[in-house]
């Protein structure tokens, strides 16, 4: 049996937080982006302040190690009995990141150029922060194959904003497969 990771952009959060029951939701969004979120009573939520930038802009937030630290922290400790929601502003960029490193982190064993394909069968629009994924690579130790698996897929199809989107991951990991993340 598997769980999956649900994508959606900010302003499709709600009914997609209804329609997919899930119990667990990362947002990744600056703060300046967070005046529409909903009350996430009941839920775990994890919420990461980072802009969608590649590097040092001023006023923004450049995506950190520490972010893909408690990201892969959220995702660890993460029951996969409901769905994880994972949502930044328009479900293109910093979302599809955040999954595909949970995705990745949740199946060692799977080459990450599948993960990706998968990742891009699923979401056309799907263009991956670059910083997120390489911090997340570092971390979890893939020696630059996530970086090289989204480089492949190349930029997604354009869009305003992404579409609602699955990925598939494994219902349980058994141990040892998932470490603690430190920053």
């Amino acid at each position: 049996m598997s769980a999956a990771l649900v994508v959606c952009p900010l302003s499709r959060l709600a009914e997609t937080l209804a329609s997919s029951r899930a119990r667990s939701v990362v947002t990744l969004l600056a703060r300046s982006q967070r005046q529409d979120l909903p009350a996430f009573e009941g839920l775990a939520h994890l919420a990461l302040d980072l802009s969608d930038i590649v590097g040092p802009r001023a006023g923004h937030v450049p995506p950190g190690a520490d972010h893909v630290a408690a990201l892969l922290n959220f995702a660890r400790r993460w029951d996969r009995r409901a769905p994880l929601l994972l949502h930044c502003y328009a479900g293109v960029s910093r979302s599809t990141a955040a999954a595909f490193a949970v995705s990745c982190a949740l199946q060692p064993g799977r080459p990450e150029r599948d993960i990706a394909a998968e990742l891009r069968a699923s979401a056309p629009s799907a263009t991956p922060n670059p910083r997120l994924v390489a911090l997340a690579d570092a971390a979890l130790g893939r020696r630059g194959r996530m970086v090289a698996a989204v480089s492949a897929i190349g930029r997604g199809a354009d869009c305003f904003e992404g579409e609602v989107f699955r990925l598939a991951v494994p219902s349980a990991v058994g141990p040892g497969q998932m470490p603690a993340y430190q920053l």
